[in-house]
Parts: C-alpha cells; structure tokens; sequence
C-alpha cells in the first residue's frame, strides 16, 4: 500500500516539557477543534468483521513536534501571520474544569501573553510546512 499525499497537512506543536498525561490531554483538545470546523478531514465510520460499528477518525495522519517555548511561540506566530486559526491550548487550561471557563481564561489573556503549551492546525501542506519549519518529530 503506497502512503496518499494529501493537499493538506494536520500538525500539533506541544510543549517540550510538558509531562506525558498533558501531551496527550493537550493533543487531544487541540485536535477537536480541527474535527469540529473541518468536516471534510473526517471520514466514515470504522466497521469491524463482527459488525459493530466505531467512531470516525481523520481520513489524513496528523503530525506531532515538540518544541521549547520560543520555537511553539514563533509556530503560533506564523500561523497567525498566514491567516492560518490554529486551536490553542494555554497552561491556564490545565487548572479549569469545563469549556467555558476554558474559555474564559483565554480570553482574559492578550495574545501576545499567551502561555501556550500546544496548538493545532491545519492547512495547505506549503504553509504548514511554513508554520512547522525547523521543528522536530515529537520521540
């Protein structure tokens, strides 16, 4: 089976120090917010040979970096400055219950003050390759 290119690339940026249980609750957020504004990346729903039916995925591999404060700091900025909306994760989140207060605490916050810890987007595979230049693989 050959790997199908697609016209657009899924890329989440997370933290570097961020300890295991937060890269994957913060991976899982950001990525809602790309299934929830974008239909077209999600496919049908999986069936297995017994018959039961599963949930939908994205029908494209989603990329995973880390990066240090300053390198996610300057992927938010390029994202922002190709009027790529990327979904946004702040530490602040991580002390809040619920979305609107998720909300809140964003919005209490300049952009430019911003503690991010992960963002996701998704764009045309040039521009995120823009957005993502010079990070690594998360390991």
């Amino acid at each position: 089976m050959t790997a199908q290119m697609f016209e657009t690339k899924i890329a989440v940026v997370l933290r570097d120090d961020l300890s295991v249980w937060q890269k994957a609750n913060v991976t899982a957020f950001v990525v809602s917010g790309i299934a929830g504004t974008e239909p077209s990346v999600v496919g049908e729903p999986y069936r297995d040979g017994s018959g039961n039916e599963y949930l939908p995925m994205f029908v494209q591999p989603v990329l995973v970096y880390e990066a240090g404060t300053f390198e996610l700091r300057r992927a938010y900025e390029r994202a922002m400055d190709r009027g790529v909306t990327p979904a946004i994760y702040t530490s602040e989140l991580f002390e809040t219950g619920h979305d609107a207060a998720n909300r809140a605490a964003a919005a209490d916050v300049a952009s430019e003050d911003l503690d991010l810890v992960g963002i996701a987007l998704r764009a045309d595979r040039k521009t995120a390759d823009r957005i993502v230049d010079k990070l690594r693989f998360h390991t």
